[in-house]
Formats: structure tokens, sequence, C-alpha cells
């Protein structure tokens, strides 16, 4: 071959590999549900560039109809048979916007057929379900994945990195998390999903359910996975008017060998908040929002407030990070979207709410 004709050969070469590289297949997903409010944000992301939707299970036309023409999406890809769209379309995976009641379901369809499940948090309603899902994962080796919002936050994991990782804070000895807004009524969510936030069987509690569960995950997070020792919790509704079944106010101590951790979940905040605070015996980390946060490590020194890293994808985006488990490329074990990390969640809420109806302690086995 001359050297005109191998540069032509090997421009093509390197051309068409990476072409090959960037036009990877997308990987075909199933919406399931969409009486959850966070399929708009699943719906408003650049999904189309790692993710190709081949049909939408809802059984609510009127919600079907709003969505439709919401996003403009195709009549064909709506179904109402779960069984026969896993059968016909084989989507590798599905992401869930059920209430948390169907979450169970879902996975008992899903798993038995090899298809990869991506649950709202929280996980699931109750510990029994929970654990029924991840035995369903185990036994036909697929994924049951977890998304919580504040898994994207930098200034979390820019918390984790200091105080974990790099022993910035000297022996941690408290972890107080706060999770809530003024109310799922007060915020204005559509009829479909307030209808079952606020049913304490298809939510599994009310705002102790909705946002307790961000503290359980998080705080197993920088504990390594470590289960508390014991659990105690106080639920109060303090706007019965409006949430008739359901607490609306909750705190939660989990107690560790030298270390507290706090969770305080609630719909009766004026504005809202979702950030974790990390107290050691030498400083103190607080997380402001997704990005920024404040540190002090001596005692006269007033805090000083920093904007986080920007994660790197795929670790910045919810799409991004689930396409990357599925391809292969990264594994969630232990991760905040673990089912190990959320199994244990699901375990401090069901202490929680044992604790709360009890009015005491509730010693882990």
């Amino acid at each position: 071959m001359n050297r005109p004709a191998f540069i032509c050969f090997l421009f093509l070469f390197v051309l068409t590999a990476a072409s090959s590289a960037a036009g990877e297949k997308p990987i075909k997903i199933g919406i399931v549900g969409l009486a959850h409010g966070h399929v708009n944000g699943f719906l408003r992301s650049d999904y189309q560039s790692s993710l190709e939707i081949v049909g939408i299970y809802e059984t609510n036309q009127e919600v079907v109809k709003k969505y439709q023409e919401r996003y403009d999406l195709d009549p064909k890809l709506f179904v109402t048979d779960l069984p026969a769209f896993l059968d016909d379309r084989k989507p590798e995976a599905v992401w869930v916007f059920t209430n948390t009641y169907d979450h169970l379901q879902v996975v008992e369809a899903c798993t038995p057929r090899g298809v990869h499940v991506i649950v709202e948090k929280p996980l699931a309603v109750d510990q029994a379900s929970a654990e029924r899902m991840a035995e369903l994962a185990a036994k036909h080796g697929t994924y049951v994945l977890t998304n919580l919002e504040t898994t994207w936050y930098s200034s979390l994991h820019e918390a984790y990195r200091l105080a974990v990782q790099e022993n910035k804070l000297g022996e941690i000895t408290k972890i107080v998390s706060h999770f809530g807004h003024a109310g799922p009524a007060e915020i204005g969510v559509p009829p479909e999903f307030f209808s079952w936030l606020t049913d304490p069987k298809l939510n599994g509690g009310g705002a102790s359910a909705d946002f307790g569960c961000y503290g359980g995950n998080i705080i197993t997070w920088i504990m390594g996975n470590q289960r508390p020792i014991a659990v105690t919790a106080v639920f109060q509704t303090n706007k019965p008017d409006v949430y008739k079944r359901t607490d609306d106010n909750a705190t939660i101590i989990l107690e560790y060998p030298h270390v507290q951790g706090i969770i305080q979940a609630s719909w009766d905040w004026s504005f809202p908040r979702k950030d974790v605070h990390i107290y050691g015996r030498s400083g103190i980390i607080r997380t402001l929002d997704g990005e920024r946060y404040d540190i002090r490590l001596e005692r006269r020194e007033p805090p000083a407030e920093r904007k986080a890293v920007s994660l790197e994808n795929p670790l910045n985006s919810a799409v991004d990070y689930f396409s990357a488990v599925l391809r292969g490329e990264l594994d969630p074990a232990n991760s905040l979207s673990s089912i190990e990390n959320n199994l244990i969640a699901m375990e401090i809420m069901e202490a929680a709410k044992l604790s709360a109806l009890r009015g005491g302690r509730v010693a882990f086995p």
C-alpha cells in the first residue's frame, strides 16, 4: 500500500472507530407509571443521548393524555398491560414512577425476565417488600437501584470526601440531616401525585417516608453501610386538616457506637431544605444546597463558604450514571443508589415507624 493510500486508510479507520464509540446503541428502557412527579425531571433531561424509551406503562388515561401532550410523546408508546409490554418490546431496564407500594409488583414482573429496575426513592413501603425485591434481584442477576435526588449533589460528595476520606473533621460524632418543604398540598403537586403521597399504604407514611429516606440513605453512606444499634422516632401531624392520615413532621434519632445520626423530615417548613451537617472533634461541615457548603475547622474562625467542584460525568446525572451501570461500566455496590445501602435505609425507616407507634427506643437485632 502506498503512503497516500495508507494515510487515507488510517484516517478512515480512526474516523470509523470514533463514530462507533460515539454512536453506541442507546439502552432500551421502559417507563412504568406516571403518578410520581419526578417523571417530569426525567422527560425534561437529555435522556435521548443514552436511553431509548420503548414504551410507557400507565393505566390512568387522563394522566397519559397530560404527559403525551406536554412532551409530544408518540401515542404508540403508551401501554396498559405491563407483562405484555415486557414480553413484546423487551426493554433492558425500566424506570419506575408509580406509587411506592407498587415498586414490589414491578420488580416481581421484571426480574424473572432479566429486566433491571430503577425506582424513585424510597426503595419500598416497608422492610419486607424491600427484602423481597433484593431477593428477586439476586436470584435473577438483575439490578434494583434507587434514585435519590441528593445522590447527584456535588456538595454532598465534597463533604463526604473531606469528612470520611480525608478525615478533616477528626472523629465524626454527629450527623444531622434536614429534608422537606412546606408540604405537597402547599407546593401544588399534581393530583395523581398528591393522592398517593398522602396515603399511608401507598407511600409507607407521610413526610417521614417522603423525606426520611434521604437521611437514612446518606447517614448509612457516611457510616460505611453500618447499621445503627437503635432508633428512636417522633412523628406528628401539625396540619390534620390537610394531612388527615399521615404525619407531616418527623424526627428520627439513630444510635451508633460513639455517633448519633439525626433525621429531620417535614412537610411543615417555610422553605425547602435538603442539607446535611457533619460534626467531628476538629470541625464541622454543612452542605447548603446542591453545590455550596461551608466548613469550620478553627474554634474562633467563622465558617468558610465554598462551592464544591462539579462532579464528573457520569456521577453528575441520574441518567448518565444508571446508563453506565446498565452498560457494565460502573459497579453500583454500596453506592447511594445500591440495594445494600437502601435495604439498611428501609430497616431504619421500619424501626422509626415502630418507635413512633410505641413511643420508645427500638433496638436493632
